[in-house]
């Protein structure tokens, strides 16, 4: 074999091993998610400010890079003093958070403002909240009204409700349960679950609407499905006392229950007092003690007035056990 047969020879073993190598070992391109993150992560570099602040929430949320606030607050920034609502409205939260950064609630608001003042109406619902609040301003309640309504004109239902409230409390601006009822009612149909019980409860006390028990019925069970602890309170209440359905303590017991086991101190109330008589449960003056601790310990009268009596009827030992388990207790 001559020396030019040998070198092809030699070659031609080389590119058969290099292509078996191939078949076992595949080279494998950059995963679509992989070259994503590249391409925001360039464009941001270069000063894009969607690229900046879309690199912000990928930091935030840990979507195609390893999580990390504080380059969520770094990309925010950058975007943000570039003018996108977006960023300026998330700079806000993570101040407002104290999430990557120090908690700083008057530069929250100062970003808020910032991003409300472009219209975003998460930053005006947050901006009504901190005016509401006091919190990073001083409290006007004008000025959250003012800014509840820019959102809740947009659609946020958590403003809708918010401004709803501020109508029915008359906090503000002038009282007026129309108002509220509409707001409510905006909030509602969006499927909002403290939108649907505040309508449930106007219907139910005849406030802003024509009084209408099966219209409160309904919008309660709507609440509830969402396991909103008002509605599932109100619903046991509906059911305890048999309006527009049939008279059903075990029934309202179950409601309560739901509601109770959410933290919710009337329905842990009502919950303790069912067990004080056996209304739809044995007779259990230790749970009902239980029940009422709870309740008490979050500043509910009525409990704290039953507390005292139910102590009476239950020896140290009783009385020891329910509040070790009401100490152990905690919210579902």
């Amino acid at each position: 074999m001559n020396r030019k047969t040998e070198v092809a020879t030699s070659w031609f073993f080389l590119l058969s091993f290099v292509a078996a190598l191939a078949l076992v070992f595949p080279v494998r391109a950059n995963p679509p998610e992989a070259t994503k993150t590249a391409a925001v992560r360039q464009a941001a570099h270069k000063g894009d400010a969607d690229a900046q602040a879309k690199l912000g929430w990928m930091y935030s949320e840990g979507e195609g890079i390893a999580k990390d606030a504080a380059q969520a607050v770094v990309w925010y920034r950058k975007a943000a003093e570039q003018g996108n609502a977006y960023a300026q409205f998330k700079l806000g939260r993570m101040y407002g958070d104290g999430e990557g950064i120090a908690k700083d609630a008057q530069q929250a608001v100062v970003w808020f403002r910032k991003a409300a003042e472009q219209g975003d109406l998460r930053a005006q619902f947050n901006l009504g909240v901190m005016y509401s609040e006091g919190e990073g301003v001083a409290k006007d309640d004008k000025q959250a009204v003012a800014w509840y309504r820019k959102a809740a004109e947009q659609g946020e239902l958590r403003a809708q409700v918010n401004l709803g409230a501020m109508y029915e409390k008359g906090t503000g601006v002038v009282k007026n349960a129309q108002q509220a009822a509409a707001w409510y009612r905006k909030a509602a149909d969006q499927g909002s679950a403290r939108g649907q019980g505040a309508l449930g409860l106007m219907y139910s006390n005849g406030r802003g609407v024509v009084k209408d028990d099966q219209q409160a019925l309904a919008w309660f069970r709507k609440a509830a499905e969402q396991e909103h602890a008002p509605s599932l309170f109100n619903l046991g209440w509906m059911y305890e006392k048999g309006i527009v359905v049939r008279k059903d303590a075990q029934r309202a017991l179950d409601w309560y229950h739901q509601a109770a086991q959410q933290g919710y101190p009337p329905a842990q109330t009502y919950l303790g007092w069912m067990y004080a008589t056996g209304s739809g449960v044995p007779k259990d003056e230790q749970q009902a003690y239980f029940w009422c601790l709870l309740a008490s310990a979050q500043g509910n009268a009525d409990a704290t007035k039953y507390l005292e009596l139910l102590a009476q009827r239950l020896t140290t030992a009783q009385r020891a056990q329910a509040q070790a388990k009401a100490r152990d207790w905690k919210p579902k």
